[in-house]
């Protein structure tokens, strides 16, 4: 009976130890290496986490929208400059004043003009003007004026003022200043002044609207022979007009102030 409940027995006891072996084996994953690698990733993702938590949501904000993209800056357009070529300087002449084709005669605009300077030519119309008619009212100035260049024009007489005012001829001169032994310098300053600036208008194209293209004149105290054959054009202040027939002046209708 002993012998039989034994062997009743064995495989129970056999059983038992085989459960008692499994439960006391313990695996070891000391040598495993999946399980270190995943240890250091749990402290790792930990150590984040916290870094993440202390992180504000702007910071945050920034970290997930990535780095910001270069922004590109567009060159400036370059424009082709095209050199120039220097321009030579040219020396300015001294402003004067320009007529429009009538003429104002005043004493006062007049001598508001720039003091003039003229040749050689301005010189003797300022001179003739002076001597055969300063103590003229200012049209009687212009009026002698007009007769001297009217003579320049006329294919009967020499071609510059200077040449008609110092003519000779008929055993005296034609303007009787040049030929009466006194100084010819112009001594009184303000007629000297308004003569220089008739003559310079003059001389620039001022119109001839005065005489109607006269070539003579004298004073009312004498009466020359050629004043009975010439046709009288004008009478202005102490002096009488008149126009040498095939003179061919230039007689210039146009409107006057003054």
């Amino acid at each position: 009976m002993r012998l039989n409940m034994t062997l009743a027995y064995g495989p129970v006891l056999a059983l038992g130890l085989t459960h008692a072996a499994v439960a006391d084996v313990t695996k070891s994953t000391s040598n495993d290496p999946t399980v270190q690698i995943g240890d250091q990733m749990s402290l790792l993702l930990g150590a984040e986490k916290s870094r993440l938590g202390a992180m504000s949501a702007d910071r945050l904000g920034a970290i997930a929208s990535g780095p910001e993209k270069p922004v590109k800056v567009e060159k400036p357009a370059t424009i082709a400059v095209k050199k120039t070529e220097a321009v030579p300087k040219v020396p300015l002449k001294a402003l004067a004043p320009t007529l429009d084709g009538t003429l104002d005669y005043n004493e006062a605009a007049l001598m508001a003009l720039p003091a003039p300077k003229g040749d050689a030519q301005w010189q003797c119309l300022s001179e003739a003007i002076y001597f055969e008619a300063r103590g003229e009212t200012l049209k009687g100035q212009f009026a002698v004026a007009e007769v001297i260049l009217n003579r320049v024009d006329s294919p009967l007489y020499p071609k510059s003022v200077c040449s008609v005012v110092k003519q000779r001829g008929g055993g005296g001169c034609q303007f009787s200043y040049v030929c009466d032994g006194y100084s010819d310098n112009m001594r009184e300053p303000g007629a000297r002044a308004l003569a220089q600036r008739i003559a310079w208008v003059m001389l620039n194209g001022a119109p001839r609207a005065l005489t109607e293209g006269a070539t003579h004149f004298h004073t009312r105290g004498v009466r020359p022979g050629w004043s009975h054959r010439f046709p009288m054009t004008a009478q202005i202040g102490a002096h009488l007009f008149y126009r040498q027939p095939g003179a061919q002046t230039l007689r210039v209708a146009v409107s006057t102030k003054g």
